[in-house]
C-alpha cells in the first residue's frame, strides 16, 4: 500500500513538472522559431486586431505540403490565431459580432475556407499527432466563407497576415507564393 502510495505520489510530481515546466519551456522555445505578431487597423471606429505566430518558408514547400490541402490549418504556428473585432462587422456578406475568435482556414490550390470560431483553445493541435490534427470544435464555427487564392509574383519567406485597404478592407494572409484576401465590410 506503501509503494502505491509514493508511486501516485511521484506519477503526481512528474505531470506537475512537465505541466508547469516543460510544456511553458516547449512553448517558448518554439516561439524563437515562429515569433507572435499583431496587426490592428480601425474601421470606421471599429478596432479590428490579429494576432497570430508567424512560422518561416526555410526553403520548404508550403501549400500542399507542409500545409495540406483540403485539412484545417491553424493558420499560424503555436496558438491558434486570434481576431478581434471591437464591433459587429460582415466578413464578406456574413455577420460577425464583436468579440474574439480563433482564425482557421482550410487551404486549397484555388480557394480557401476562412473560418471564425468563438473557441480559443490553448493550444493549436493536439499533443499527440502528426501536427495536422487540431482542436477546432467545428461546431463552435460562426462564420465560414471561401476565397479565391492568388500566385504571387515573389515568394513570401515569413508568413503573414495584415490588413490591406483597396478601396474594400482585407484581411490578407500571405506565405510563399500564395495571397489571400478576406473582405471585411462595416455596416
Amino acid at each position: 500500500m506503501k509503494v502505491l502510495k509514493r508511486l501516485v505520489i511521484i506519477l503526481l510530481v512528474l505531470f506537475g513538472l512537465f505541466y508547469f515546466v516543460g510544456l511553458p519551456y516547449l512553448r517558448n522555445q518554439t516561439k524563437k522559431y515562429s515569433p507572435e505578431r499583431t496587426s490592428s487597423y480601425t474601421l470606421k471606429g471599429t478596432d479590428l486586431e490579429v494576432h497570430y505566430s508567424s512560422p518561416s518558408k526555410k526553403g520548404r514547400n508550403i501549400f500542399g505540403d507542409l500545409v495540406p490541402f483540403n485539412k484545417v490549418w491553424r493558420t499560424g504556428a503555436n496558438e491558434p490565431t486570434t481576431f478581434t473585432t471591437t464591433e459587429p462587422i460582415d466578413i464578406i456578406d456574413k455577420p460577425l459580432s464583436a468579440g474574439t475568435y480563433s482564425l482557421w482556414t482550410i487551404p486549397n490550390k484555388d480557394s480557401w475556407q476562412v473560418i471564425f470560431n468563438k473557441e480559443v483553445p490553448d493550444w493549436g493541435v493536439t499533443f499527440f499527432g502528426d501536427g495536422t490534427q487540431t482542436t477546432r470544435d467545428a461546431a463552435e464555427d460562426v462564420v465560414r466563407v471561401e476565397v479565391p487564392s492568388r500566385v504571387t509574383p515573389e515568394s513570401v519567406e515569413d508568413f503573414t497576415i495584415d490588413f490591406t485597404n483597396e478601396d474594400q478592407l482585407y484581411l490578407s494572409l500571405s506565405w510563399d507564393n500564395t495571397l489571400v484576401n478576406v473582405p471585411i465590410n462595416k455596416k
